[in-house]
């Protein structure tokens, strides 16, 4: 038999991109595009411990420096993340570990679920190019509640979807939005280092809970309390 996966949750909630597949690169090169054509800089790295994980109706703000409608925002998003699948289409595969681990999820009877600021049209991109559609019955959006990360409210509503207590609940993320959002909402974290550096991550205030670069390596650990 195994031994305990470390930290023994109840309930295992994972963000989607960067997180289950690492793709963060071509959303990167999607965005690349769609700047060049609005006459947007280039995004740094600065610009994405700030702006990943968040919705895309507060980026879009954010990026243009002014207040962005909704009409038109949904605009913008309909153009860059169309651009996202075009490029993803086919380039996608589950981050390394992540079949062991839903495997060994399932074992242990220990429910999961999604919680992603991505739009519809991108979930069910992903999940069927990574061909994980099935895999997962509870999906939470961040357009599904009132407040999207930094703030706890996605994550939360997972947790009430799988009938779990929060402090029960393992979250994995790779942006420090993400991490944030997961410490709001008394939950433990693992920080996947698909976008950011260990060393970023160990800056954070709070940091996560754990740190590895994948799956293999988390279920390698040994467990802890």
């Amino acid at each position: 038999m195994p031994p305990p996966l470390r930290f023994s949750p109840r309930a295992v909630i994972f963000d989607i991109d960067g997180t289950i597949v690492d793709n963060m690169h071509l959303h990167a090169e999607a965005f690349a595009r769609f700047a060049e054509r609005h006459g947007l800089p280039p995004l740094t790295q600065d610009d994405r411990a700030r702006l990943d994980g968040r919705r895309n109706s507060e980026i879009f703000p954010i990026l243009f420096k002014r207040e962005v409608p909704r009409e038109e925002w949904l605009a913008y998003e309909q153009e860059k993340e169309g651009l996202y699948r075009e490029l993803s289409r086919g380039r996608l595969a589950p981050l390394k570990g992540l079949h062991q681990l839903i495997d060994r999820l399932r074992a242990d009877r220990i429910p999961m679920a999604l919680a992603t600021s991505a739009p519809k049209a991108n979930v069910i991109h992903t999940l069927a190019e990574l061909d994980l559609a099935a895999a997962f019955p509870v999906i939470v959006r961040g357009d599904e509640v009132a407040r999207g990360k930094p703030a706890p409210d996605v994550f939360l509503e997972a947790a009430r979807r799988l009938g779990v207590a929060p402090a029960d609940c393992l979250v994995f993320e790779d942006a420090p939005m993400g991490i944030e959002a997961a410490h709001a909402g008394g939950m433990r974290v693992v920080g996947l280092t698909t976008s950011f550096q260990r060393a970023h991550f160990e800056q954070l205030s709070p940091p996560p809970t754990f740190v590895c670069c994948d799956f293999d390596e988390f279920l390698e650990a040994p467990a802890a309390p």
